[in-house]
């Protein structure tokens, strides 16, 4: 048991990210029954569809399972109700200021966890009262830090500097990758990519193979004067760069981005007009498979790993 397994009350300090459009209950409900932390993405939801998956996946699991709220979400106080209501007892909150609802849901008796790209975010949130904090590294898909830390030299940092838990994301999809992560200072791994590409994800058959035949560099980090994204270069990313080869303004990115650019990829499957999010650590992504095997191959690589690590000699 560690830190982590212990504030979850889980098997593995292994958490499943809250990505939106593919973090639907039946996703959450398997992560936690294969002894991770399962997490509901509220960022794609309505918030009757919200109250829907958290109730849905109150009868799919017994085990623990958490919500992830973007803090840029519109109605949030919705959202936040909701949790309360239901009786959620893990929030994980990101892309915003944790003092904003930390302290409201620990008045629940709800424990807290905020994401950040940063050491001195990551100290903001401890000084907010967060339980721990997700640490990642730019390597990972979706919604980024603006600085490009890599998830090597980010969680030693971090460590250096806060006392609570800290679960490390990016580029981990692996058991090799866990192992390195815990050996860095993390108490956990948080993964996106790997789950996104699993039978129980919500997203769209076209994007789940998208992401298996996903290379190295093949993604980009882009539209930073918005909100940081990482992307699978497609149509609608090469439209991005021409706006950014004219010189085009924030405006101009703006009318390129549109409204649902992210539904239309990974939910509907549009392929070229869609914003196809994920992670570089996909070019080790190499089928679709169920959550259980995701599990046991992982598991078995991070105690080969780990063996292999304690024969070397110098």
């Amino acid at each position: 048991m560690n830190k982590i397994t212990q504030l979850f009350s889980i098997k593995y300090p292994i958490i499943q990210g809250g990505m939106i459009w593919n973090s639907g209950y039946k996703l959450a409900s398997a992560v936690s029954n294969a002894g991770g932390l399962g997490l509901i993405g509220a960022g794609s939801m309505y918030p009757e569809v919200f109250r829907e998956h958290i109730q849905k996946c109150k009868k799919a699991t017994d085990k623990p399972f958490g919500v992830n709220v973007p803090m840029l979400y519109p109605n949030i106080e919705e959202l936040m109700q909701i949790i309360v209501e239901e009786d959620v007892k893990i929030v994980f909150t990101s892309a915003g200021n944790p003092k904003t609802w930390t302290s409201f849901l620990k008045e629940k008796g709800i424990t807290v966890v905020h994401v950040v790209s940063s050491t001195k975010f990551a100290l903001k949130a401890q000084e907010a009262g967060v339980d721990a904090i997700v640490a990642e590294g730019f390597e990972a898909g979706g919604h980024n830090g603006r600085d490009e830390t890599t998830t090597l030299t980010l969680i030693p940092m971090v460590k250096e500097k806060i006392t609570i838990p800290i679960i490390a994301a990016g580029g981990i999809a692996t058991g090799r990758g866990m192992l390195a992560a815990l050996t860095l200072g993390a108490d956990g791994v948080q993964m996106g990519s790997r789950f996104a590409a699993t039978f129980e994800s919500s997203a769209h058959e076209n994007f789940k193979q998208t992401i298996v035949n996903t290379a190295e560099g093949d993604t980009m980090l882009t539209l930073k004067e918005l909100a940081p994204v990482r992307l699978i270069k497609n149509k609608f990313y090469n439209d991005v760069q021409q706006v950014y080869a004219n010189c085009g303004t924030v405006d101009d990115l703006k009318n390129v981005l549109g409204r649902a650019r992210a539904k239309k990829g990974m939910f509907e499957g549009d392929l070229e007009e869609g914003e196809l999010e994920i992670g570089q650590v996909a070019g080790l992504i190499y089928e679709i498979i169920s959550v259980n095997t995701v599990f046991q191959n992982i598991l078995a690589e991070f105690q080969t790993a780990k063996k292999e690590v304690t024969t070397f000699e110098f």
